[in-house]
């Protein structure tokens, strides 16, 4: 039973306000084995909460789950003031083979009502055991709900585009270098930080039906647990008074064709580092 786990790490935040990757790794390592992790918010060139530096945590990490293959991909990569980059992004570790990586650019649209940032997702296709497996990392919008909508509507149309090409036999094979015919998985699996609320419009239009009879997207959640409430992934451990009740941003969404194969689904609720916690998916 495959087993995937998405988690924020806020920059391997700690809860002094520092960063350590290993905690990070020890998080995950107490938590659950897992067959394919999807991180966001991995920084490089910036500094923790603290003012200590962040290092490369791309690297950092790479080097602390060997074994894994793995991919990445920036949604940020700008210019610091001594000259180096800074870059801010996602990471996925498979144990699987990586057949594909596929890094999108979301739409980040101007609002002059909020803050925005640049905002990606990560894709790749894995030979599983059994079969093809499309996997997206994804971290939305979080201040504009005008740019998060529209990345959810790139969302669907990448899921659709996937679901298409998978359909087709496309002529090429090796000798035709770049042209060579890859595959581009049916079956897929959407983890991440969402930034938004179960039932939320932008939640509802994900979910919602394709005009062109694409097989849509599940809330593997409610299909694991049905009639139970979301459990909360955001502040959980946030001592602040004004903070509210904690609520849930993370989710593990599926296609249509993996409804039958989603298991148990569980969130690490021990965590006190990232504001994140990580949510573990099981497919049979």
């Amino acid at each position: 039973m495959p087993k995937l786990i998405t988690w924020n790490i806020e920059s391997a935040r700690t809860p002094g306000g520092g960063a350590d990757l290993d905690r990070v790794v020890a998080t995950l390592t107490r938590f659950s084995h897992f067959d394919v992790l999807c991180l966001q918010e991995v920084a490089c060139g910036y500094e923790a909460r603290d003012g200590t530096p962040l290092g490369d945590q791309f690297a950092g990490l790479a080097l602390r789950l060997p074994g894994y293959n793995l991919a990445c991909c920036t949604a940020l990569d700008t210019l610091a003031p001594d000259g180096s980059r800074r870059r801010l992004g996602s990471m996925i570790f498979s144990r699987y083979r990586i057949l594909q990586v596929l890094r999108h650019s979301l739409p980040w649209p101007a609002d002059p009502e909020a803050m925005s940032m640049p905002r990606s997702a990560l894709e790749v296709t894995l030979q599983t055991p059994a079969g093809l497996l499309r996997v997206l990392s994804v971290h939305l919008e979080y201040f504009s709900l005008v740019g998060r909508m529209a990345q959810v509507e790139r969302l669907r149309e990448l899921h659709r585009e996937a679901v298409q090409q998978a359909r087709v036999l496309r002529p090429g094979g090796p000798e035709h270098g770049a042209f060579e015919a890859l595959p581009r998985a049916a079956h897929a699996v959407l983890l991440g930080d969402f930034n938004m609320l179960p039932d939320s419009p932008e939640y509802t239009r994900l979910l919602a039906p394709f005009a062109d009879g694409t097989p849509g997207l599940r809330d593997a959640w409610r299909l694991a647990q049905p009639g139970r409430r979301h459990a909360a992934t955001v502040g959980l451990h946030d001592d602040n008074p004004d903070a509210g009740a904690p609520f849930t941003f993370d989710f593990a969404f599926v296609g249509a064709g993996l409804a039958e194969r989603v298991g148990r689904m569980r969130v690490d609720a021990a965590e006190t580092g990232s504001d994140h916690q990580a949510l573990l998916l099981e497919l049979g």
